[in-house]
């Protein structure tokens, strides 16, 4: 392991700040999801289920609008790209408390679908800045500061809506997370290696005989006799229907090409990243079920604590590390690891358990993210990027509620075995089939 990879990394100027613009605009969104629950149950009146339903609608929303939102970036550039999110997040979040729940719904919706795109933007623009060894030590620099922005937003969200402040935390949610992302603009990461250079002449020559072509023949067809053209006329049908075809196959051949980047190997790491928002939002409901099941609610972020620093701890150790670790793998420890929180008797059992899927958290998040990079092209990454939100943020949405039935069905403890053994489940699957992968290319 080399420690000094940190040193050397948060010595490059456009790294380090591009680190503490991203935590800073993460902060306010990690507040957002207690307030908006909070708000709901507190002063809409509303049921937690209620409160839930919105937070899934959100959470859809933002599912939907990561991977376009990094094919803006790709396409448009980052500037152009976030002005939508910086306009909308004022806009949406300052109206939202104040509207009753049935409109809510769709504000959060769309509010998710124009959030800013911080996640994909910040890791994109790691694997350009970071290149070999220190693309590792940045991507866990950046799971590292996600965990940092959990022990905060969540805690400051919770403090100001319990104090009767919700609909004043809210709208600054909006309006900070807008500041945030001016910040982003005004800094401009790159998101390119480099610019697209122009076409070289061979390319311009090429396109030049091809006008010259097509004019000469528009001119040919022109001076065509008046009988050759009739011939043509009824001919017309039939060229249209082959036209037609020919657009279909077109369309066909672009859905394609617009996703060839999305190999076998990527879509094994987006079932990673499902996977692991799978088994953290499940722990998280686990958790607080747990606690509240034995009247210690007030002790939940002790336990949060313990659990988040394990994560910050693991990130740095990953970090320093010369070698990747298959995020698959890291992902297999963390769910069998997750399982054991199962049989905790108080608060500092859950908490002492909680200490080793911890330490794998940041690792599995920081290598799949760097997976990523190595595997899709530049010119794409901010929409795979964005695919790789949506794989996260869905297994986020999946995790919760399949924690949430067998925890009503059966206890809390069962919440950590549901999500756990379901990780490990998936991990085997994976590992079966690269190992099926592997035997048919070694025989081809």
């Amino acid at each position: 392991m080399n420690f000094a990879l940190y040193r050397e990394l948060l010595a490059v100027r456009p790294i380090r700040r591009l680190l503490l613009v991203g935590m800073v605009a993460r902060i306010p969104h990690s507040a957002a999801g207690v307030l908006l629950t909070l708000h709901i149950v507190l002063a809409l009146g509303q049921g937690y289920a209620a409160a839930g339903a919105a937070a899934a609608v959100m959470t859809i929303g933002i599912a939907v609008g990561a991977p376009w939102r990094g094919r803006r970036v790709d396409t448009v550039g980052l500037r152009r790209a976030l002005i939508p999110s910086v306009i909308s997040e004022t806009v949406i979040w300052s109206v939202v408390p104040h509207v009753s729940y049935e409109v809510l719904l769709p504000l959060v919706f769309v509010g998710g679908l124009l959030t800013l795109p911080i996640f994909s933007v910040v890791r994109q623009s790691l694997g350009v800045l970071a290149t070999g060894e220190q693309r590792r030590t940045a991507f866990a620099l950046d799971a590292i500061s996600t965990e940092l922005v959990f022990m905060i937003g969540p805690a400051a969200g919770a403090l100001v809506a319990t104090a009767g402040f919700s609909i004043l935390g809210l709208t600054i949610v909006g309006i900070a997370t807008s500041v945030s992302g001016l910040a982003l603009m005004w800094f401009n990461p790159p998101t390119r290696s480099a610019e697209p250079g122009l076409a070289s002449d061979a390319e311009s020559d090429v396109v030049f005989d091809s006008s010259q072509r097509e004019a000469a023949e528009v001119a040919v067809v022109a001076a065509a006799p008046a009988h050759l053209n009739e011939a043509a006329a009824e001919f017309a049908p039939l060229a249209a229907a082959g036209e037609r075809r020919q657009e279909r196959a077109g369309l066909r051949h672009k859905v394609i090409h617009n996703f060839a980047w999305f190999t076998a190997a990527v879509a094994a790491v987006f079932a990673v990243a499902a996977g692991a928002g799978m088994v953290l939002s499940g722990t998280d409901v686990g958790i607080v079920a747990a606690l509240e099941t034995g009247g210690h609610q007030a002790e939940i972020g002790l336990v949060f604590l313990f659990w988040c620093a394990a994560s910050v701890v693991g990130g740095l150790i990953y970090g320093a590390m010369h070698r990747p670790i298959s995020p698959v793998l890291l992902l297999l420890g963390m769910s069998a690891l997750t399982i054991p929180m199962a049989f905790a008797q108080d608060t500092w059992t859950l908490s002492l358990l909680s200490l080793l899927p911890g330490l794998l958290c940041a690792p599995v998040l920081s290598a799949a993210s760097e997976r990523v990079a190595e595997l899709v092209e530049e010119r794409r990454r901010g929409e795979a990027m964005g695919w790789y939100g949506s794989a996260l943020t869905g297994g986020v949405a999946l995790g919760a509620p399949l924690a949430g039935v067998f925890i009503d069905g059966i206890g809390p403890s069962s919440g950590f075995v549901a999500v756990g053994v379901g990780g490990v489940l998936l991990c085997l699957l994976g590992l079966v089939l690269q190992h099926q992968r592997r035997r048919r290319l070694a025989a081809a």
